[in-house]
């Protein structure tokens, strides 16, 4: 009986940490948890910046209050699931289960997570500083990148280029003090109340560097001026150069994420499977991307198949006897436009999604121009085609989707 009660709580466990850990994007219950957290980060931002206002304070101060502790109690909740679930994580599942917890306790996430609610239990019970409590609530912000695929790449660009990037700070350290310096020599007798000293010169030398200008401090003579452009030139140089390292860094992770999946993609499908690696490259550089939106039309029935389809974000409903969604990482079509046939249901966008296209003519130009694909894909085709429930006249759709179904992460 307790044999069977853990095994029920591992169960719970880790249905829980594919909620609020995995995200998958034909989860149901994984969208609505990352939509309510990602929306009540975004209430608590606002709630702050209108907090600071005296007068709003004031008026809508229950509100605030009220706001201020729901997400408590919410992100506390979703702090203790972590943390509980912290054994379901691959790096964490030879450990034990206080072990795992404790690492991710000590980990960036787990730190970020605690400072969302532990300062505000502590003004709950103890004294504080309701300024200092109110600069925590802005820490719930970097919540977000746990929601937003975009941030995290970023923030793995900011980890991968960090020595470049404390490079490009070395230099600007170095190229503040010798601007400051010649500027100490230059001006230090016409303006000595700022440029006196080294330090007082950093501040111009800082701020000129950093192409703000603020014009309280400026030099009066004509080498000063020429030494300031000089600065201003530079300056225009050290801001460029992190911003191109996070750029092009940022735009490789993103097509290498994007290359990653569509290969894996590519690689599930039943015809393409067993193809070395130079051909699924050239496979993919035939498709072509489309965006559709919710409730559009993909593909109707008794439309001819001219090309196959794979899910890279959103839905798709695929009407046969029974309704068959499939989400991101999915495909079908392929047999249809190979065999030239027609299509045997109508495809519609559940949600906005974005698919890539093999068009039926591009892949049979590829098969006429490699004779070793033409023959894997008939090879499989013919296997295929003696499979009980297809149809003579059908595109084998049915059996596109189970294939799909067993081939695809979800």
């Amino acid at each position: 009986m307790a044999t069977k009660r853990t095994g029920s709580w591992k169960a719970v466990r880790h249905r829980l940490f594919e909620v609020i850990e995995q995200q998958a994007a034909g989860d149901l219950a994984s969208q609505i948890v990352r939509r309510l957290i990602v929306s009540l980060i975004l209430i608590n931002l606002i709630a702050v910046a209108c907090e600071s206002v005296p007068d709003v304070a004031i008026r809508y101060g229950p509100l605030l209050d009220t706001i201020e502790l729901i997400s408590l109690v919410v992100f506390s909740l979703e702090y203790c699931l972590r943390a509980w679930t912290a054994v379901e994580h691959a790096p964490y599942r030879h450990l034990r289960p206080r072990d795992a917890r404790l690492k991710f306790a000590i980990s960036a996430w787990g730190i970020i997570d605690l400072l969302a609610v532990f300062p505000f239990w502590l003004a709950l019970f103890a004294p504080a500083d309701l300024r200092v409590v109110l600069v925590f609530r802005i820490v719930r912000f970097l919540k977000l990148a746990r929601y937003s695929p975009g941030m995290r790449s970023l923030l793995d660009v900011l980890y991968a280029e960090c020595r470049a990037l404390f490079g490009c700070l070395v230099i600007l350290i170095g190229a503040t003090f010798v601007a400051a310096s010649i500027m100490y020599v230059v001006e230090r007798h016409v303006q000595p109340d700022r440029f006196g000293t080294i330090p007082d010169a950093m501040w111009w030398a800082i701020v000129t560097l950093g192409t703000i200008g603020y014009g309280d401090v400026v030099p009066v003579t004509l080498l000063g001026r020429l030494v300031a452009t000089a600065t201003i030139f530079t300056g225009l140089i050290m801001v460029a150069l992190p911003v191109g390292i996070v750029a092009t860094a940022f735009a490789e992770e993103i097509h290498r994420r994007d290359f990653i999946v569509t290969w894996g993609m590519v690689a599930r499908v039943p015809l393409f499977a067993e193809l070395n690696a130079a051909n699924i490259a050239e496979i993919m550089r035939l498709l072509r991307a489309q965006r559709v939106a919710a409730g559009e039309v993909i593909a109707r029935r008794g439309d001819p198949a001219h090309s196959m389809y794979f899910i890279s974000a959103g839905e798709v409903d695929i009407q046969l006897e029974k309704a068959v969604r499939l989400g991101a990482g999915h495909f079908f079509g392929e047999i249809a436009a190979l065999r030239k046939a027609r299509r045997s249901a109508t495809i519609t966008a559940v949600t906005s999604a974005s698919l890539l296209v093999l068009e039926a003519r591009d892949l049979h130009a590829l098969m006429e121009r490699e004779p070793g694909v033409a023959a894997h894909i008939r090879s499989v085709v013919r296997a295929r085609l003696g499979h009980e429930n297809v149809g003579p006249k059908g595109d084998l759709l049915s059996e596109e989707i189970q294939g799909a179904k067993d081939g695809a992460a979800v």
